[in-house]
């Protein structure tokens, strides 16, 4: 089950065997000598402790995710462009394309279980021709989406935070800096958790997902037994164009973006691979598992959120800026009540933030390891006390904040910034599994892992291309007609800005420096 050799370039690395690898004294407290073969055979040491089991994994990756809580966050775009008929059947083809992009992603996560993920896969699977240059726009696309998503998710936590305090303080006057403020502190309180709180990580993220399925019946129930009903017409029939197109289809794929958002970042789980446990085989059942359990959840929740949704055009227009705070008061007549039940959202969606930082910053790590960032050596440090790249996460956590100071001048220029995370992670999506689809058609071998499709892997893999190839075309239209600086959708331009930045860095550095994912083993001393 060799994998291809690559040329070991760039910063001299000494050849290790795997037994050096995995036998060592770190390796023993990091995990299985089948983990430290698997990471051997594609070039890597192992270097970070694997605390995660399959179920802290499987609770890791359904927190981050978090489908049904970011569902409520944003589902009134979906109700403007296409309404309750685009959120229940656009939900029923996302929840469906994206099993289909997670099972596939999962094959390859399980012949390369490793933290740079779609950029390494890339690496593997494309011709050797284009392999580094191919590696590396897939690299800095995945590695500024996944900013961009640790952004949009401190973003929208913070101001539901602040959104309750709206509905609370009749005379408290909200402002973008107060926004700015709390998403300072809570990337203050993930940082503290992902570097000197990192030993508990996994049992905090396995408590999370207990409360995301616990809370999502302990919400669910009042929800529906309170609020008045809508009749199964509005929820199954009902179509809305508010949004001014001139075409209902155009429209109703527009509203498709609320249920695509949720469901990006099942990817997470696979930059957390060096860190877990028996990773090729755990790492993609707890993808596609997390996709399942969050997909059946959310879909429930859609279908209640609209029999409860009341007089939708009031929650449209709440004053705490998210309609289900609106739907929450409307059920329980009760600012109290209302706050107790999003507070059980924010306390699943404060661990989502941790989740996301520590992902973001090991896919961080991994592409500067392989000479991918400026002052790559500085920031491919692992800490020798937390075994953890501490260095990364900081600088995950800087960006993030220096990001948010646009908040304060402009929402419509930092709502830019953040429009590039649902576009960009499927693209990032997109080219591995072009890629390994067309090696299934050429019927080269491939070194399948323990996770693998099988005879529906082919067909499966013709399914994700076609729906991500389907959505990514109207992912960044705007929302409403006619277009103006406000409801812009900068989602393509601002993809464009990241392709021309990763094509220039190419030229001044990567062409000299990046030959894509480095050797630290020798594959001729693995036994």
């Amino acid at each position: 089950m060799a994998l291809d050799k690559m040329e070991m370039r760039g910063r001299n690395v000494p050849s290790k065997t795997a037994e050096d690898v995995v036998e060592g004294e770190d390796s023993q407290r990091s995990g299985s000598n089948q983990d430290g073969i698997y990471l051997a055979r594609a070039g890597k040491k192992q270097q970070m402790n694997r605390n995660f089991g399959f179920i802290s994994t499987v609770a890791f990756s359904s927190t981050l995710l978090a489908t049904w809580e970011g569902l409520s966050s944003s589902f009134q775009a979906g109700l403007n462009n296409g309404g309750p008929t685009s959120l229940v059947y656009g939900f029923m083809l996302s929840f469906t394309g994206t099993m289909a992009v997670s099972a596939s992603l999962a094959e390859m996560a399980s012949i390369i279980p490793i933290a740079g993920a779609q950029y390494h896969w890339t690496a593997q699977f494309a011709p050797k021709r284009w392999s580094a240059f191919a590696s590396w726009m897939q690299g800095w696309i995945t590695v500024f989406a996944w900013q961009a998503t640790v952004s949009s998710v401190t973003f929208l936590v913070s101001t539901q935070v602040q959104g309750l305090v709206i509905l609370n303080y009749d005379s408290y006057v909200p402002q973008r800096w107060h926004g700015t403020m709390l998403m300072w502190a809570l990337m203050a309180l993930a940082f503290a958790v992902n570097t000197i709180g990192i030993k508990i990580l996994p049992h905090l993220e396995s408590l999370a997902g207990v409360c995301h399925v616990l809370f999502f019946f302990a919400l669910l129930i009042p929800l529906v037994y309170l609020s008045p009903q809508s009749t199964p017409e509005f929820v199954f029939t009902k179509f809305l164009n508010e949004g001014g197109w001139s075409n209902n289809g155009v429209s109703w794929c527009v509203g498709l973006l609320t249920v695509t958002f949720p469901f990006v970042g099942f990817d997470g789980v696979v930059h957390m691979s060096e860190e877990v446990t028996n990773a090729p085989t755990t790492v993609p059942r707890s993808m596609v598992l997390t996709v399942f359990i969050n997909g059946i959840l959310a879909f429930a929740w859609l279908i209640a959120l609209l029999f409860s949704i009341g007089d939708y055009e009031k929650a449209l227009e709440s004053p705490t800026g998210y309609p289900i705070i609106e739907i929450f008061r409307s059920a329980t007549n009760s600012r109290a009540g209302a706050t107790l039940m999003m507070t059980g959202i924010l306390i699943v969606t404060f661990a989502t933030d941790f989740a996301i930082l520590a992902s973001t910053s090991r896919l961080t790590w991994a592409f500067a390891r392989d000479n991918g960032l400026p002052f790559s050596n500085f920031f491919a440090h692992i800490n020798p006390t937390f075994k953890i790249p501490i260095r990364a996460i900081t600088l995950v956590t800087f960006v993030t904040i220096l990001l948010s100071l646009i908040n304060i001048a402009s929402t419509t220029a930092f709502n830019a910034v953040l429009s590039l995370s649902t576009l960009a992670l499927n693209i990032s999506y997109l080219i591995p599994i072009v890629l390994f689809l067309m090696k299934r058609l050429r019927h080269e071998p491939i070194p399948f892992g323990p996770f693998s499709l099988g005879r529906f892997g082919l067909g499966i893999n013709l399914f994700a291309v076609v729906y991500v190839v389907f959505i990514c075309i109207f992912l960044p239209f705007p929302p409403d007609q006619p277009v103006t600086k406000v409801n812009m959708n900068y989602s393509s331009p601002v993809f464009a800005a990241v392709i021309l930045f990763a094509i220039i860095d190419w030229f001044v550095r990567g062409k000299r420096i990046f030959v894509g994912p480095l050797r630290e083993v020798s594959e001729d001393d693995i036994q």
